[in-house]
């Protein structure tokens, strides 16, 4: 079955977002004379490709080996040394990453520390051409591309939740990261029953406030928006094989009536219709038609009929 579930980051509007590279990417090579002390300002985002570098951070000892990634959060001491005897392979680059005024977006999260990359048969030969291809002493456009990918790798495979507590940020901005934040953490469980009302509760802001921002900023309520996360789950296990009945049990509808009129509020089309569109998409029948063409062909009427 296709993966159906999103990251942290997944609902973030992609203009919500600010990747900076803040230098050019470390392509490690580094024998076993290699020993590195320092402290950055920013985030470190550090993939071993081949061999083991052994580091502490903040007092803690942690090993990097082919295929993981490591963080190095801004503003903390390390060390890094090669043990040997192979050469420890891999690629380092310094980033932050901000959305809605916090300049820290990293800070917000829960992260583990190293972890194994699970997409690894894909990432592996992107990272090595990353590593390869970049420049000595420059940022270009592609490494900013592909190294957003590697980092929302990283992440998804890192996060633990969101902190709770107070992060500072941009008091005028606060709210449209807080709604982000939310809106992600029901994207993630859907069918957590009492989801919505909790984000709202967890939310540092009036309820009948947040509530409103929320519906503002995202189009639904945070309950229509656990609805529409269900629907959105559902129509992927459709399109896996599973029947409508099975489909809507999956995310919490006991009976496939009262689930196909959900889903057709929600999605505009029946689940049959739904099945039938990505059966026509995949075929290539709807490639060469106009928009007013493709719609009769979904729904079984002629341009311009009711």
């Amino acid at each position: 079955m296709d993966e159906i579930e999103g990251g942290a980051l997944a609902r973030f509007p992609p203009g919500a977002l600010t990747l900076t590279l803040t230098r050019a990417a470390i392509r490690m090579q580094h024998a076993t004379t290699w020993r590195i002390e320092k402290e950055n300002p920013v985030e470190d985002l550090v993939i071993a490709l081949e061999g083991r570098g052994h580091y502490r951070i903040g007092g803690r000892l942690q090993a990097l080996s082919a295929g993981e990634a490591m963080l190095l959060p801004r503003d903390t001491p390390f060390e890094g040394w090669n043990e040997g005897p192979e050469t420890y392979l891999g690629v380092a680059q310094h980033f932050t990453l901000s959305a809605h005024g916090a300049q820290d977006l990293i800070g917000q999260m829960r992260l583990r520390p190293k972890v194994r990359l699970s997409r690894w048969e894909v990432l592996g030969p992107m990272i090595r051409h990353y590593r390869q291809s970049a420049p000595p002493a420059s940022v270009t456009l592609p490494q900013h591309h592909l190294f957003m990918v590697m980092l929302l790798s990283f992440v998804d495979d890192a996060f633990l939740g969101w902190r709770q507590e107070a992060v500072p940020v941009d008091p005028g901005a606060g709210i449209d990261l807080a709604v982000m934040k939310a809106a992600s953490r029901i994207a993630a469980t859907p069918l957590e029953a009492a989801i919505a009302a909790q984000v709202v509760e967890d939310a540092p802001y009036n309820p009948d406030y947040f509530h409103r921002a929320f519906r503002d900023r995202i189009g639904r309520t945070p309950k229509q928006y656990q609805e529409f996360c269900r629907i959105e789950r559902a129509a992927h296990l459709l399109e896996s094989g599973l029947t409508v009945g099975a489909a809507g049990a999956e995310v919490g509808y006991s009976d496939p009536y009262y689930f196909s009129r959900c889903f057709k509020r929600i999605m505009g089309l029946s689940p049959r219709g739904h099945l039938r569109r990505v059966a026509l998409s995949r075929d290539g029948q709807l490639m060469g038609m106009d928009e007013p063409d493709q719609e009769a062909a979904l729904t079984g009427n002629r341009p311009g009929e009711g």
